[in-house]
């Protein structure tokens, strides 16, 4: 947990990171520094679905484009985003990931935190477990993470 008075500092290059296949992810802070959120980034260069169809019961997730072309689809609309776009993903709202080809990264709010640890628990499976939907089922139950 972060001491009161002491940044929480996560250096270009540094952090905790798991290769999933598709993409990877870097925690820039979760559970060793707040429970009220977890921040990540995720970069690949693939295009295709990075996820499969999913939604979250107790908590929202955000993503802001830092480079690449996604297409976020939640709910029944298709968001296509570019550097510098926004989305708010409600509870309970189904939603999907796309990269378009070189892929690209952007940074993911999940509020409150915890979700973070399903992706290193998905990263000990075979490459691209994340677009599994019967290795995310296994996994995914634990961290109100459920595919749809």
């Amino acid at each position: 947990m972060v001491v009161p008075g002491q940044a929480h500092v996560v250096a270009s290059g540094h952090g905790r990171t798991v290769d999933l296949g598709v993409a990877r992810m870097r925690l820039l802070a979760g559970a060793d520094s707040t429970d009220a959120f977890a921040l990540t980034e995720f970069w690949g260069t693939s295009g295709g679905a990075w996820t499969v169809p999913h939604l979250h019961r107790e908590f929202e997730e955000s993503f802001f484009v830092l480079d690449g072309r996604f297409t976020f689809t939640v709910g029944e609309e298709a968001i296509v985003a570019d550097p510098g776009t926004y989305i708010l993903v409600p509870q309970g709202t189904a939603h999907t990931i796309t990269a378009a080809e070189g892929g690209g990264r952007f940074l993911t709010l999940m509020v409150p935190g915890g979700l973070e640890e399903m992706f290193f628990e998905l990263g000990e499976l075979p490459p691209n477990a994340i677009r599994d939907p019967a290795a995310r089922q296994a996994i995914s139950a634990r961290y109100d993470s459920i595919p749809v």
